[in-house]
């Protein structure tokens, strides 16, 4: 093993934070967040498609591996922002990074999965 190559606990803790990254909602709001902060509806309205109950799971996930800051302003109601840290920051920077790639080769990956898909039997 070089130097470079991450240990069996490393592998695990890449995949695991991978895995969260990588779920469908994470990365969308991230990005939702990257331009300043915003209210919990504000975050809904962005990410189209998501429920009230799984950007409150998402926003705590990202909120405990601290890559967003929530605030609560005392005022009546109270007002919740969620703001991105520089950690999280940098995550929306590398999944906006990863979307440009996609764009740039979606293309040909839909090429030669057609082509797989047409020599290969289901």
């Amino acid at each position: 093993m070089t130097d470079m190559t991450p240990s069996h606990h490393e592998c695990t803790q890449i995949g695991e934070l991978l895995g969260r990254i990588g779920d469908r909602w994470t990365l969308r709001v991230a990005v939702a967040l990257n331009d300043g902060p915003l209210r919990f509806n504000r975050i809904r309205r962005a990410v189209e498609g998501i429920s009230q109950q799984m950007l409150t799971r998402t926003l705590k996930a990202l909120e405990r591996d601290g890559m967003v800051t929530r605030t609560v302003h005392p005022t009546v109601p109270p007002q919740v922002e969620y703001k991105l840290t520089p950690l999280g920051l940098s995550l929306a920077a590398e999944g906006m990074r990863l979307g440009s790639w996609v764009r740039e080769h979606l293309s040909e990956i839909d090429t030669r999965r057609a082509e797989f898909d047409a020599r290969e039997p289901r």
